[in-house]
């Protein structure tokens, strides 16, 4: 599919789609009113009766189809998610491998995780009990422009296969590669009004969270507040992936060489502008001279540009606010006392918003560098004493997403590591648990509410239903809650429980 204009559906406002690399304008999309994003819902709450009466496998098979089709077109996905974000080869490749792992482990896992559970009853001889899990309804999935197809879908693969419909919210900055993975879903068989898209701005956004049984947003920490408000009111479960400022610590036995390429690709992966990035260095004294070295001297060896190729390490930023958040941590680093090593300019020869990544060294937490999410290619490197100091900076920030630790000693970076308060941590890789998709990964503290990821990530798409069976037997008719045999009963069990603590 061609990235091409949407037909509008009425005369309302439409929204102009841009590619950050050349300016030019690559399409447009109609801006949802409230009334349309109302019946979209009403559309998919109907839907959801009939594709929640499937089974868990059949779900799986439609949507392991979407997965094949969309693995069979990847060069046409990657031509849509890099037209409209600015992304190189290897990130939006990365985008079809993410997805593409998400689907074969909810395919192969969510029948085991989301059958019925035996649990032990009150009065396990005479009943029996099992934990169902029922899908929410439908799911409004509000989802970000810095990865347009892996943060849309790697939520909606779980929220598909427990049962719930799911209506699309896409940023209006990166819109069609969403449109396009969910008309791909269309023709791989999932029913249209189970899983639709509403376009639009963030007005369409409230009014999906207004309308839908179950949130899941990814975006900034401020949006994310209120959409948390607006679900609290309502009483909806929601879930949050929000900001991030992650720590790489490198300890003094780490492989210096490794730590310093692996900080390039931890935080210049997509610009700088993930979620997970690497957006503070810890380096322990011992050898932060030669790290300082090494990573000037890996910055002369990256490569810049719009081309083909897995050999391009740094794409296009994908807007202009995201270059000014970059230029002002970079003035203020450098006005408060940091060097900037390399790096940090402009590169207008290779188009609008592409941005040598910079290195920043003599930093501290003054700056808003090390305070304030980036979400761009800067690389402040900080000298620490020991490790102890460099978890404590680390802890130091109102945000938990994720981080890294660089050590030859395996088994203290990850005892060090569930020091750090995160939601994951990766020992001598950094941004390596989002790519694990048996692993649950998200936020702490301002970085978010819930997990994306393993059984976690797919449980909270559904509500529990617990079912208790009394046989009756031994049941005569009474009106008081303990008769003398329910009582003894009770007696036994607080003595058989003492011993055999699964009865």
């Amino acid at each position: 599919m061609a990235v091409a204009e949407r037909p509008l559906t009425s005369v309302t406002e439409k929204i102009e789609v841009t590619n950050p690399v050349t300016g030019a304008v690559i399409g447009a999309i109609h801006k949802s009113t409230r009334e349309e994003v109302r019946a979209a819902v009403e559309r998919a709450r109907k839907a959801q009766q009939g594709w929640a009466a499937m089974s868990v496998k059949e779900r799986g098979a439609l949507i392991r189809r979407w997965g094949d089709l969309l693995w069979e077109d990847q060069r046409n996905a990657m031509k849509i998610i890099r037209d409209e974000s600015g992304k190189n080869d290897t990130g939006a490749y990365a985008e079809i491998i993410f997805i593409d792992n998400y689907v074969n482990y909810y395919v192969q896992h969510a029948p085991r995780l989301l059958a019925p559970k035996r649990r032990p009853p009150a009065f396990p001889l005479i009943q029996w009990a099992k934990v169902y899990y029922k899908p929410w309804g439908v799911v409004g999935m509000i989802t970000p422009w810095n990865y347009p197809l892996g943060l849309s879908l790697c939520d909606a693969i779980p929220a598909l296969i427990a049962g719930n419909a799911v209506v699309f919210k896409p940023s209006e900055i990166t819109p069609f590669s969403t449109l396009y993975a969910i008309d791909l879903m269309h023709k791989a068989g999932i029913p249209r009004d189970v899983v639709q898209v509403v376009t639009g701005d963030g007005s369409t956004g409230a009014a999906l969270v207004d309308l839908v049984d179950y949130v899941g947003f990814t975006g900034s920490t401020a949006v994310g507040r209120k959409v948390a408000v607006n679900a609290a009111e309502r009483l909806i479960p929601y879930s949050l992936e929000l900001g991030g400022k992650d720590a790489m610590i490198v300890l003094q036995d780490a492989n210096v060489d490794l730590a310093a390429s692996g900080v390039f690709i931890g935080g210049t992966e997509n610009a700088g502008q993930m979620c997970i990035s690497v957006e503070r260095v810890y380096v322990e004294d011992p050898i932060y001279d030669r790290f300082v070295e090494r990573v000037r001297h890996f910055a002369g060896q990256v490569n810049i540009g719009s081309g083909d190729g897995y050999d391009v390490h740094v794409g296009s930023l994908t807007n202009e606010r995201e270059m000014l958040r970059v230029e002002r941590h970079i003035q203020d680093a450098v006005d408060k006392g940091a060097q900037l090593l390399s790096g940090g300019k402009r590169r207008p020869d290779l188009g609008p918003l592409f941005f040598e990544p910079a290195v920043l060294v003599n930093v501290d937490h003054s700056m808003d560098v090390m305070r304030e999410e980036t979400f761009g290619p800067i690389i402040p490197i900080m000298k620490v004493k020991d490790a102890d100091e460099a978890i404590r900076m680390a802890n130091d920030s109102e945000y938990g997403l994720s981080g890294s630790i660089f050590t030859r000693d395996l088994k203290r970076g990850e005892q060090l590591a569930t020091r750090i308060d995160t939601g994951d941590i990766g020992v001598n890789r950094a941004a390596a648990v989002a790519a694990s998709p048996k692993l649950p990964w998200g936020g702490q503290k301002n970085s978010g509410v819930g997990r994306r990821g393993g059984p976690e990530g797919l449980l909270r798409f559904v509500s529990t239903q617990s079912v208790l069976v009394d046989r009756q037997i031994g049941t005569k008719p009474a009106l008081a809650l303990l008769d003398p045999l329910t009582l003894n009963f009770l007696k036994l069990m607080r003595t058989v429980r003492r011993v055999l603590p699964f009865a």
